[in-house]
């Protein structure tokens, strides 16, 4: 079946207190419409539109770099979910199948919920949850499986707000049957909003069957305020550590560890306390993580152990077998096979052959105030500690710089360079100096 998203992004969310678009609010450290839109792309979607209203720029450049395929339109005035389809119904104009409505604000509906939505042969389709606690959820006039009707928990009576099967906001239609009801709706409602639920009472007028296809109640979970955030951050933590320890992954103490959205890790990966993935990362099978590592952007392969205490930023490609020990730096940075970097040193804008070891404190100054610049190593070369490479500036293969080195010229192949000054040694001279510093503080302490 072909596949349209309409993503609801246009809401202020008044309760966060902030100046960010509620959507762009973050869990598993990416946009809340990342999660949606994350979810509804594994449908394979013809078209995904975003609706969006409240921060729009921040909002579109936010969709560019999450879906750059997703096509925003805007919301000027927000006067209800019915309102905001019919806002995107003119980005969906000649095509012929299923439409699914989501909202940027509910980070955790699953893929598989999304496709027993997508597969329901009825008209309309409403996604639903039975609910600890109803509260303010508009309700589901349902018998077993069929949809009688959706009541708002404003216009609803007494009998029917103690009914528990709830309404996601969620639903499924076919395109030219949802602009035909949309085009319908009225606003006649104690918010005087158009609500895209009143579609389902318009279908069944028509005589057309409606359907409600259930969840789990946590699936469903919507973010208004920054309790609701964290709560979200949390549940999405538990469920990223679980599945990773499904797939293999050891945690030596799960709950320090905290995943993004996209991290990708392979089987046999042992992660050490505290580990924090950014976005963008993916580790594959059979590496090591030690403790207190933060990665974001970058790409580790079979056999690399990193850390404790290590930094690995966007662009960061490490082959098989490299080691980056502790308090290491890597960015835009490619090492080859075998590579080790063991400790306080900063590697940018680098490229770093296979079988180099990188001494202690060395340091790849890329960066003139103005341009950023590269450095290059070549393979089985030895980096002595703390030297300073300043690029742009090559060094070849099996090349040697010693300790202490500032290098600013090329190092052909097999070289070794040297770039410091002459050490000058003058017997006796410390003596004599901490003797007179001696005398100097003894005579301060008599005048005190």
């Amino acid at each position: 079946m072909t596949i349209a998203l309409i993503v609801l992004a246009a809401g202020q969310g008044t309760r966060m207190n902030s100046d960010l678009p509620k959507v762009l609010h973050r869990v598993g450290a990416a946009p809340l419409v990342a999660h949606a839109l994350a979810a509804g792309r594994a449908l394979e979607p013809e078209r995904v539109i975003v609706v969006a209203g409240h921060g729009a720029e921040a909002v579109t450049r936010a969709v560019a770099k999450i879906d750059p395929e997703a096509e925003v339109v805007i919301q000027a005035e927000q006067l209800g979910t019915g309102h905001a389809v019919a806002q995107a119904l003119p980005a969906l104009a000649g095509f012929a199948g299923r439409v699914i409505v989501l909202y940027g604000d509910t980070p955790f509906i699953r893929p598989e919920t999304l496709e027993g939505l997508a597969a329901s042969p009825a008209a309309v389709t409403v996604l639903g949850f039975e609910a600890a606690d109803p509260g303010r959820y508009g309700r589901l006039v349902a018998s077993g499986s069929a949809l009688e009707r959706i009541v708002e928990f404003k216009d609803a009576t007494d009998e029917e707000r103690a009914i528990t099967l709830c309404n996601s906001g969620v639903i499924a239609c076919d395109a030219e049957l949802l602009e035909e009801l949309v085009a319908g709706l009225g606003n006649a409602n104690a918010a005087g909003e158009y609500y895209l639920t009143d579609i389902v009472a318009a279908a069944r007028a028509r005589g057309l069957p409606a359907e409600v296809v259930t969840c789990d109640e946590a699936e469903t979970l919507g973010i208004n305020t920054r309790a609701e955030l964290a709560r979200a951050e949390a549940l999405f933590q538990a469920r990223a550590r679980t599945e990773a320890q499904e797939n293999g992954v050891t945690m030596v103490d799960p709950g320090t560890v905290y995943f993004a959205l996209d991290t990708y890790i392979g089987r046999d990966v042992v992660l050490g306390p505290h580990v924090v993935f950014g976005p963008g990362v993916t580790i594959e099978s059979g590496a090591t993580i030690e403790a207190f590592c933060h990665l974001e952007g970058c790409h580790i392969s079979r056999g690399a152990t990193i850390g404790p205490f290590a930094r690995l930023r966007p662009g960061a490609e490490l082959a098989e077998e490299v080691h980056i020990g502790n308090f290491v730096e890597v960015k835009n940075a490619i090492l080859g096979e075998g590579v080790k970097v063991g400790h306080l040193t900063y590697l940018g804008d680098a490229e770093i052959g296979e079988g180099t070891n990188i001494g202690a404190g060395t340091v790849t100054c890329n960066y003139d105030g103005v341009f950023k610049h590269r450095t290059t190593i070549g393979a089985h070369a030895f980096i002595g500690s703390d030297t300073m490479l300043v690029a742009p500036v090559t060094v070849g293969d099996g090349a040697l710089t010693g300790s202490g080195s500032v290098i600013t010229e090329d190092v052909p192949a097999g070289a070794i360079a040297l770039g410091r000054a002459k050490q000058v040694t003058r017997p006796g001279l410390a003596t004599k100096l901490f003797e007179m510093l001696r005398a100097k503080k003894a005579n301060l302490k008599k005048g005190a």
